[in-house]
């Protein structure tokens, strides 16, 4: 799943569900919340690095 959830970065997570429920191998219901919590764990992951990457950035910007 890891390396689905870091392929799937440019896909809106609503596409990226509608992947792990229509896909062509159906899954148990423990596997689906699995990968359903992989997957927001990933881009919750991967916004809040992002926030923080941002707010590093301005703290690092000269004052006029």
């Amino acid at each position: 799943m890891t390396q689905q959830a870091e392929g799937s970065s440019h896909i809106t997570l609503h596409d990226r569900l509608s992947q792990l429920l229509d896909g062509p191998a159906p899954l148990d219901k423990r596997a689906l919340l699995a990968s359903l919590h992989a997957e927001v764990t990933t881009r919750e992951t991967r916004a809040y690095t992002a926030g923080w990457n941002d707010a590093l950035a301005e703290a690092r910007r000269p004052n006029p």
